[in-house]
């Protein structure tokens, strides 16, 4: 049955966990009155970041106003991403290569750290991003692991062992040390994740966080220090903070510290706050608090807390994405909720909203901030459970000033002011921010409470009060100034408005205007009252602040009218008023400017109009035209002197100008009339006047004409005043570019004006290259006499035509011809000059030209004067005044081209006298002597100064005797041109004897050509008479040389046999003559050789052979008697051998010499035709071991080893070599002769036996090479040899002695192959400690098959103290091939000893499954390991073992594979899997594949393990289950507690399901979506009548409840109609329940519920009497009180203990009349109404002081 009471109603709708309900104020932030506001603020991964920097150390977020993310661009370059959530979020990214940023909190200052290259720690770099200036730079030895600001000029650098303070405000600082890490955090496991100090930098906080579990549960460790104190102390916990908080009513602020303290182990969390500063005296303030964590998450760990200094609240953000809100004074938890499905790594304070913001990995960013208008009433209506809500509220809104507590204020301010205690009730109003107790009723009620003797008045304590707490409002400002300002008391208004603790108004200014203007200004500016402050300022003169106010705040005033009143007061002031409205806003002026000039020209203030116009207009605009026009206008018609200087400062472009420059001309003012006019007829009328105005003016003006307009002018001006040439000139001169310098001086000589023409081209001469402008000028100057400047034109300019200048001055024929003289001579008229001056009779001017102006030119004028027939007496006297310095070669050319030397002949015999060596001169002079014969081959053979080729070329048709003698006096230089004229002119006998003195090759090449058709004749001088002349050996080898060159040999040979062989015996022993003509014969007469040869003896016979011998001559007999001759044996056994080729001579010869060389020669030639025995007989008698190397060889290709060791006992006495005694040892062991060799070997030698005894090794010849092998006790080489020769025990003591592991390899080899496994193991055993030879060895062995042999190898091997891991392996791998049955043992016997990848791989080869998980196992391979028990179950798969393996798996998948193949191989064990991995799988994927695999029932106690998770997949899958198996308590209580599931197709899938208990539950479903008219039809159905109450209580709807009730009326359902009555209590209309009840005979149970609502009206209707009963007993006595009572305030003379601050100031009035006895006396239990504390007996005196 349905239990009627509100207990059980409650209980109802409240069912659910106990946590929930009573103890955990879950809160949903999406709306609603929530505490705190949860908004997102952007989102990372939007801007295109990547997900990999949204991690711890990658993003960083010093405060609200910047993000900082490290990333990676597109293109893979890092940059560094700023994001300003000041500045709309604005995002800023730059190419960064810094390992780590930090964007400081407040300012646009970034911080760069790095790693230097070559040195350890790393860099830190500041930047500020705005001045780009550069703020510190530091080097860290040590790695920092963790910074952050701690101020805005503050970094702290967390390193490895210490904590670091750098204070950027110094500059060039360094950091410094302030702690040094210890305990846990100085571990190197321990990460550092945050980093706090307090406001003072008092006390620091590092955090950190490790784990003991690999990242089963996070530890987190804290070390407090106190930096005044310099002591630590460690705290267990993960996160805390510091803040300056109010926690008391006193509005003192406290320096907190709050952390969340987890001990290691558990998982029960504490929230700690304490007064660290403690500044006050009394106990400092200490809370702890249980933190209840979400049932959902019962390990997460808070990894931030943030104290609210705004709200007075604590902030704990977790690492799960949760938010803990709780008080900070009460340590209360006002909300808990998920506010991220992602976890959170980072989150700081806001302090501009005094919340929070944070970042989960997914890159969102949220904001968190206190709901000001509903935290108050959230806390107050729906924190239930905390029984001080009211306390907790009412002191965050006094604290705080928040909104909410209104009516807690009004009702304690009540209390408080009824029982007399007036000075909290004060503090109440003043805490009351909302400003409900700040009315005038407040001030009246303590204006009307009389002070009590002793005490200050109320009224004084509340407006102290209200000044201690704040600032007063308009109302309470203008109450207590009025009765300050009737008192005077200035001290007092100043002090409040610096301290801004009154609100300013209008009002307020009126009452303290009358005391002091400047007080009521500042009243009026901050109040804005516009007028009134311009109204003040005008009063106290401040003319210039008007303006700026009016900009400041945008004000329009009637500027008109304050101009005009001002103007004739003040016109200075006025005018600077003006100028600063003319100026304006941004450039706007604040009044027109043409009524400023109207107001200030009615009352003829031309100065000050011209001053506010010439400020105005400064900017000269097209738009001010008529300004400026009117501006000169006035000045010029008042004041010219004005007009002018403001004309002179040309501010102005704009105004009239022909206006203007008409005033100007009446002004007198012609300079500036006429910069103003413009037409061609002013100006000219204007220029009339030009003597008063300045040339500088003129000059300047003319710049601005047109050049037609300003030559008209420049005519003007020449033909209206002569005088006015010196101005036309220089203004042509400044302007000749622009009007034409040829117009200009056609102008000037249109007037005839000379001088005009010469000053104005002289002036711009220097810069003109105009040929016509220089010639101008020359043509000026000369007419003006000026004939130094025509002199100097002439010389120096070369711009002019030559040929007009020198018309010009032959036509003008000026009295000094020097300028023409000038001209000539630098354009090279010489000729013409010549002609002028002859022809004029100016032969003074001749000389004078020749001698001092140019003598270069005197041979021109010479050549000019002998063409004019001048006397030659003239030119020789000219010739002797130029005398030497008249240039030589161009005046005998001169002359000499006109056949006439003869006259130089004077002046060169004087050059020559004076030692001139020209050779032009010389030439001229050798000319002169052989065209005249005197002596001139005297002068040839003598002169050393002549040209022999000019000379010789001159005499070739002269006479060619003088030309051969000039030709030979040039000794080499006229060779060609000598030989030629000797040529033709028969002269052979001259040319043979100059060429053999000349001796030159060259030249006798150029005879001797056979081209040269005289060569034959020049020979036959040569050899006849020439050379036999000739004494001289160097001409005779010249000569010989060119004949030789010329290929000539028998011409040759006849000359030599002429010198040689028929001369005289100054050349008949001659060497080099008997060499050349054997040499010459050699080449050209093979058979005169011989002869030469016998009959000669003197020449080199060695090098005369060498000749023979060699190709192409081949004369061999020759030269072996040339070396017969000269005893040279040796030489001649060589061409015997060699080149005649005959073995028998060479015996003979050997035999008949008997000389060792000869024999070793012949010796060396039988060696090479194979004739050994032969050769070593011969090398025996010349007793020479030269060539043992090639007799060795020879004699071993013949195997002459008998004859071998004949010739090395020989060399061995000779020659000193290894290789002849090695050779010896060999030949001794090859002729068998071993006796012979062990004495040899046994004796002193120097044989390498190793090498012997290799070679016989190689060879087969072991005995041998035993014998050697002992001699050097070389054991390795002897254990071979023994081996093979079948000594195996001798060979193994052999290995022993040499004891390396080639030899034992090869007797173990050798042993295997024998068969010889004891011997083979003694090697074996010296061979498997190697590991290198290891794998060869077992190779050797396994393919001879000895298998067991091999395992007994190593098996005994392994009690060897050298015995190594992979002797192990490898017979672990042997037992896996040939002994399966042992490998398992002794692979857990030597795990740590086994090469296990190698091992693993040998397994799988061999298919020991079980064995390769066992390995797997234990290498960590755990995924391995895994996989191949599943995929070999039958015999590697062990459930325990597996298990074991899944929780140590990093694949992922392999999860799920387990999943799959435990439901198909072993689904008893599933849920002992699933149990295993819950915490690492995907449930939902899971349940996917069990209902893939039709297992979904096989797997319910794991998803009943996991849905506390509240997954859908779970809940879906369970709640299937529970369908199906009709369990309709378990799928109840599934739906009641977890709801993420697809709700609505359940409640659809069992709304006709065939039990009733399905369809209950599908109707719960559907109520608890808010589909209560489909849950209640469907509890209809089913006859659940108490199931459609709930559900129509449940929906709040009156129409639903009332069509219910209906329902039941209509069906005779009595008590349902009145269990519904009760039930929908709240939404059910009387006069319906009435009706219904009435209607059907129903009102016995209705009754109930029509006894409840009169019983509910009965009480409002009383609730409303009273209240109106209330308001009629106020207005009565407000009635009754008199009308007419005004407050008197006053300064009473004395008044002991006033509120601070006031002094002796009375704010009350004279106490009020009390009432009657007993009226208004309060009653017991009634509270004390305001106004009603009057005593009885004391009567009402108005007016009356204290």
């Amino acid at each position: 049955l349905y239990c009627f009471g509100r207990s059980g109603k409650v209980a109802a709708r409240n069912s659910g966990p106990i946590s929930s309900r009573l103890q955990v104020p879950t809160v949903k932030m999406q709306g609603g009155a929530t505490p705190v506001n949860v908004t997102p603020t952007i989102n990372l991964a939007d801007h295109g970041l990547n997900a990999q920097a949204f991690r711890f150390g990658s993003t960083t977020m010093e405060s609200d106003k910047y993000i900082s993310v490290k990333d990676t661009g597109a293109d893979g370059a890092a940059q560094v991403v700023v994001i300003d959530m000041h500045n709309g979020n604005a995002v800023s990214k730059r190419p960064m290569k810094a390992e780590a940023t930090l964007m400081n909190p407040a300012e646009n200052i970034i911080a760069l750290k790095a790693v230097t290259e070559g040195q350890p720690g790393q860099f830190v770099q500041v930047f500020n991003l705005d001045t780009k200036a550069k703020l510190g730079v530091y080097q860290s030895p040590e790695n920092i692991v963790f910074w952050k600001w701690i101020t805005s000029r503050m970094l702290a650098l967390v390193c490895e062992k210490d904590v670091y303070h750098w204070n950027l405000e110094v500059a060039n600082s360094t950091p410094e040390k302030v702690f040094t890490r210890a305990g846990k955090l100085a571990e190197a496991g321990t990460q550092i994740i945050s980093y706090a100090a307090n406001s003072s930098i008092s006390w620091c906080l590092l955090t950190a966080i490790s784990t003991q579990d690999q990242g089963k549960t996070i530890d987190g460790n804290m070390q407090l220090y106190s930096i005044e104190k310099k002591q630590q102390q460690f705290l267990e916990g993960h996160a805390g903070c510091f803040g300056d908080l109010k926690i008391t009513d006193d509005g003192s602020v406290s320096g907190l510290f709050a952390f969340s303290e987890r001990k290691v182990g558990t998982q029960a969390t504490k929230l700690h706050v304490m007064d660290i500063v403690k500044a006050g005296t009394g106990t400092p303030f200490k809370m702890a608090v249980e933190v209840q964590m979400p049932p959902e998450a019962p390990g997460d760990f808070a990894v931030a807390l943030h104290l609210s200094e705004k709200h007075g609240v604590c902030f704990m953000v977790t690492k799960g994405g949760f938010l803990l809100v709780f008080d900070v004074a009460s340590g209360a938890m006002i909300a808990r909720s998920r506010v991220s499905q992602d976890s959170i790594f980072i989150s700081t304070y806001s302090t501009l909203s005094g919340g929070c913001i944070f970042i989960n990995r997914k890159g969102a960013v949220t904001s968190v901030t206190v709901n000001e208008q509903g935290i108050v009433g959230f806390i107050m209506n729906q924190l239930v459970q905390l029984p001080n809500r009211q306390e907790i509220a009412f002191n965050l809104a006094r604290r705080f000033g928040l909104p909410g507590a209104d009516e807690l204020f009004q009702r304690q301010f009540s209390q408080y002011f009824a029982s007399g205690d007036y000075k909290n009730a004060a503090v109440v109003a003043a805490q009351c921010k909302s400003g409900l107790l700040r009315t005038p009723q407040t001030i009246q009620q303590f204006k009307s409470v009389q002070a009590q003797p002793g005490q200050s008045s109320p009224i004084l304590h509340y407006f102290s009060t209200l000044l201690e707490y704040g600032k007063l409002n308009a109302l309470e400002s203008v109450e207590l100034l009025s009765p300050v300002v009737q008192q005077g008391r200035r001290e007092l208004v100043e002090k409040w408005l610096k301290e801004d603790k009154l609100e300013c108004t209008e009002e307020l200014g009126d009452v303290v205007k009358p005391m002091d203007g400047k007080f009521a200004l500042s009243i009026y500016l901050r109040a804005s009252i516009h007028n009134k402050v311009i109204q003040c300022f005008v009063e106290q003169g401040q003319i210039d602040q008007i303006v700026a106010y009016v900009k400041r705040v945008g004000y329009t005033a009637d500027y008109n009218q304050l101009l005009q009143g001002m103007v004739a007061s003040n016109p200075e002031g006025a005018t600077n008023f003006a100028k600063a409205l003319l100026e304006g806003k941004d450039g706007v002026p604040l009044i027109d400017i043409n009524q400023v000039v109207k107001v200030f020209m009615d009352q003829n203030k031309l100065q000050e109009t011209t001053s506010i116009l010439l400020d105005a207009l400064k900017a000269n605009r097209p738009d001010q035209g008529a300004l400026q026009t009117q501006l000169l206008a006035m000045n010029l018609q008042q004041a010219p002197k004005v007009a002018e200087a403001i004309l002179q400062m040309n501010m102005f472009t704009h105004y009239d100008r022909s206006y203007i420059g008409q005033l100007c001309e009446k002004a007198g003012l012609m300079q500036y009339a006429m910069e103003n006019y413009t037409d061609t007829s002013d100006l000219k009328r204007v220029m009339l006047h030009a003597h008063s105005m300045t040339p500088e003016f003129l000059i300047n003006y003319f710049s601005k004409l047109p050049p037609e307009t300003a030559l008209e002018c420049l005519h003007d001006l020449m033909r209206h005043n002569r005088q006015n040439l010196n101005v036309a000139v220089q203004i042509a001169i400044k302007y000749h570019e622009q009007i034409g310098a040829m117009k200009i001086v056609d102008m000037f000589e249109s007037f005839a004006s000379n001088e005009g023409v010469f000053y104005f081209l002289g002036a711009i001469l220097s810069t003109s290259t105009d040929a016509e402008v220089h010639f101008r000028y020359i043509r000026a100057a000369s007419r003006c006499g000026n004939m130094q400047e025509v002199e100097r034109v002439c010389r120096e300019s070369t711009c002019y035509d030559p040929v007009v200048v020198k018309d010009f001055l032959k036509e003008a024929k000026l009295p000094d011809p020097r300028p023409l003289i000038y001209v000539c001579d630098l354009h090279d008229h010489v000729e013409e000059l010549t002609d002028y001056l002859y022809k004029n009779s100016l032969m003074k001017y001749i000389e004078v030209y020749v001698v001092k102006v140019n003598p270069l030119k005197c041979p021109q004028v010479t050549g000019a004067l002998i063409d004019l027939d001048c006397s030659e007496d003239f030119i020789k006297n000219l010739l002797q005044n130029v005398r030497a310095a008249c240039p030589i070669e161009p005046l005998v050319a001169e002359v000499e081209k006109r056949n006439r030397l003869r006259v130089l002949l004077p002046w060169l015999e004087a050059r020559v006298a004076e030692g001139n060596q020209d050779p032009h001169l010389h030439n001229a002079m050798a000319k002169i002597l052989i065209d005249t014969n005197r002596d001139p081959e005297t002068f040839l053979k003598n002169n050393a100064f002549y040209d022999s080729a000019t000379v010789g070329k001159y005499c070739e048709d002269r006479d060619p005797h003088l030309a051969y003698t000039a030709y030979k006096r040039a000794w080499g230089n006229c060779d060609e041109a000598l030989v030629d004229v000797t040529n033709r002119n028969g002269l052979f006998r001259l040319q043979a004897r100059y060429l053999v003195e000349r001796q030159s090759p060259e030249l006798w090449e150029l005879a001797l050509n056979a081209e040269n058709k005289y060569r034959r004749s020049v020979i036959d001088q040569v050899v006849s008479t020439a050379l036999p002349e000739s004494s001289n050996a160097d001409e005779v080898s010249a000569t010989v040389k060119a004949f030789i060159g010329a290929d000539l040999p028998n011409e040759l040979i006849e000359l030599l046999e002429k010198i040689v062989l028929h001369k005289s015996a100054d050349f008949s022993k001659n060497r080099n003559l008997q060499n050349l003509l054997i040499l010459t014969a050699i080449k050209a007469d093979k058979s005169r050789v011989m002869d030469y040869i016998n009959r000669l003896d003197n020449y080199d016979g060695v090098e005369i052979a060498k000749i023979a011998l060699g190709e192409p001559y081949c004369l061999f007999e020759e030269a072996f008697l040339i070396y017969k001759k000269g005893e040279l044996n040796s030489e001649a056994m060589e061409v015997l051998l060699t080149n005649i080729d005959s073995i028998e001579r060479a015996q003979e010869f050997a035999a008949r010499c008997n000389e060792s060389p000869v024999w070793y020669k012949l010796g060396r030639a039988q060696l090479e035709h194979g004739q050994v025995p032969e050769a070593i007989d011969s090398y025996l008698k010349a007793e020479d071991a030269t060539d043992y190397a090639e007799v060795i060889r020879a004699a071993k290709v013949e195997e002459n080893y008998d004859e071998l060791v004949r010739y090395l006992t020989m060399a061995r006495n000779k020659a000193k070599d290894q290789l002849i005694d090695t050779e010896l040892v060999y030949s001794f062991a090859k002729a068998e002769r071993l006796s012979e060799m062990e004495e040899f070997i046994s004796g002193t030698n120097t044989a390498n036996i190793q090498t012997v005894g290799d070679r016989l090794y190689d060879e087969n010849n072991f005995k041998a090479a035993k014998s050697l092998y002992q001699s050097i006790s070389n054991n390795a080489k002897l254990a071979a040899t023994h081996v093979q020769l079948g000594e195996y025990p001798q060979a193994v003591e052999a290995a022993k002695k040499a004891n390396n592991a080639k030899t034992w390899k090869e007797v173990n080899i050798a042993c295997i192959k024998a068969e010889q496994y004891r011997c083979a193991e003694i090697a074996g055993m010296h061979i498997i400690v190697h590991a290198d030879h290891l794998d060869e060895l077992i190779s050797q062995y396994e393919a001879s098959g000895s298998f067991e042999e091999l395992i007994a190898l190593l098996d005994s091997g392994l009690g060897n103290e050298r015995a190594h891991i992979g002797m192990f392996t490898e017979l672990a791998i042997l037992y896996a091939k040939y002994k399966p049955e042992k490998l398992m043992d002794f692979i857990k016997l030597n795990t740590a000893k086994l090469n296990i990848p190698k091992l693993i791989q040998a397994c799988e080869r061999h298919y020991h499954w079980q064995e390769a998980v066992f390995l797997f196992t234990h290498y960590d391979e755990y995924d391995q390991a895994a996989n191949t028990m599943m995929a070999h179950s039958p015999v590697a798969f062990s459930h325990d073992q597996f298990l074991m393996v899944m929780q140590k798996v990093a694949n992922m998948e392999l999860y799920y594979r387990a999943v799959t193949f435990y439901i198909e191989e072993n689904p008893m064990q599933l849920n002992a899997l699933l149990n295993t991995v819950a915490a690492k799988v995907d449930h939902a994927r899971v349940v996917t594949q069990a209902r893939k695999a039709g297992q979904l029932e096989l797997i319910l106690p794991y998803l009943k393990s996991v849905q506390q998770h509240n997954i859908s997949a779970v809940n879906e899958a369970i709640n299937e289950i529970y369908v199906e198996g009709e369990q309709f308590e378990e799928l109840r209580q599934s739906i009641a507690e977890f709801d993420n599931f697809d709700q609505i197709a359940l409640a659809q899938k069992l709304e006709k399901h065939e039990l009733m208990e399905m369809r209950r539950i599908a109707s719960f479903v559907y109520q608890k979506n808010k589909r209560y008219k489909q849950s209640i039809e469907l509890s209809k159905v089913d006859r659940m009548y108490k199931d459609c109450m709930d559900t129509a209580c449940e929906s709040g709807n009156s129409e639903l409840a009332e069509n219910l009730l209906r329902f039941f009326v209509d069906n005779g359902h009595k008590e349902c109609f009145a269990a519904c009555l009760y039930t929908c209590y709240d939404l059910m209309s009387p006069d319906v329940a009435l009706e219904l009840a009435w209607r059907k005979g129903l009102m016995d149970f209705a009754m109930p519920y029509m006894i409840q609502v009169v019983r509910e009206y009965t009480g409002r209707v009383n609730a409303l009497d009273k209240k109106t009963l209330k308001k009629e007993e106020e207005e009565e006595k407000q009635k009754s009180a008199p009308n007419d009572y005004v407050p008197d305030y006053m300064m009473p003379n004395m008044m002991p203990g006033g509120p601070g601050g006031f002094g002796q100031l009375a704010l009350t009035g004279a106490p009020a009349m009390m009432p009657q006895q007993g009226f208004g006396a309060p009653q017991p239990g009634m509270m004390q109404q305001p106004g009603m504390m009057q005593q009885p007996g004391m009567m009402m005196t108005p007016n009356r002081p204290f």
